[in-house]
């Protein structure tokens, strides 16, 4: 009798992975004729900042297949997120309270939309003065050819660390309504967020004050914005209470 809801529950599921793993493979599928073009768009912030005359290399013999194969695969997997975020929400959903659902639906389509605005500030915004004042500090006598493969981890880490530094108000707001901390304790430890930020900006992104600045002044921000939306979801919570209780 136990047994039945727990298969039925692992056959479910396995189903909602098979249909993620499908949705991500149709889409790489449709893209992977363009796998080079992507490659050349993801390239395009270096290649505007290399001086004239010169290129990306490719020190690995497949490199040349293989890269833009991944960052194909990027591309499909952030296409095919609204399948995959359907999905798990699909197989959650149920056993979530009408509050929960409430509450866990927004954070999740917020926490999707925060990442890949993250991811878009780092290749509008970053990418460029990063590579730009790498350029313009290369010595004498050096040539600025950087290895695709190495630009792929380069740059995959600089999303990660961007789209996670813009889920800070996400993070903050599941904090107070969890009762963690206070808005009033989060104030407090403003002074140690800001140090913070800067320390964390200073092990992900190159050793150089713009870069780091860069990622440090949006995730204070971006602290200070939780903050404010914490405050005003709670005095949105407290509202139906005053108008029973008048």
């Amino acid at each position: 009798m136990n047994e039945q809801p727990l298969l039925a529950h692992l056959i479910e599921l396995r189903t909602r992975l098979v249909r993620v793993l499908l949705g991500m493979l149709l889409v790489f599928l449709c893209l992977f004729h363009w796998s080079a073009d992507i490659y050349h768009l993801l390239a395009q912030p270096l290649l505007k900042a290399l001086p004239q005359g010169t290129n990306m290399i490719a020190t690995d013999v497949t490199a040349p297949f293989f890269v833009p194969v991944k960052v194909t695969m990027l591309v499909a997997f952030l296409i095919s997120l609204p399948n995959t975020l359907y999905q798990i929400w699909a197989f959650v959903a149920p056993g979530l309270y009408h509050h929960e659902k409430r509450l866990v639906l927004p954070l999740i389509v917020a926490s999707l939309l925060l990442f890949l605005v993250g991811m878009a500030f780092a290749y509008f915004l970053v990418f460029p003065v990063v590579f730009g004042f790498i350029s313009a500090v290369t010595p004498d006598g050096v040539s600025m050819m950087t290895d695709i493969d190495k630009y792929l981890s380069f740059v995959l880490g600089m999303f990660v660390a961007f789209g996670v530094t813009f889920e800070v108000p996400v993070i903050v707001i599941l904090l107070v309504r969890m009762g963690i901390v206070t808005v009033s304790q989060l104030r407090q430890g403003r002074p140690y967020v800001i140090v913070g930020a800067f320390v964390v900006a200073a092990i992900v992104t190159p050793p150089d004050v713009l870069s780091q600045t860069l990622l440090a002044l949006p995730l204070w921000l971006l602290y200070e914005a939780g903050i404010l939306l914490a405050v005003f979801m709670g005095r949105k919570k407290d509202q139906p209470a005053l108008e029973e209780n008048p």
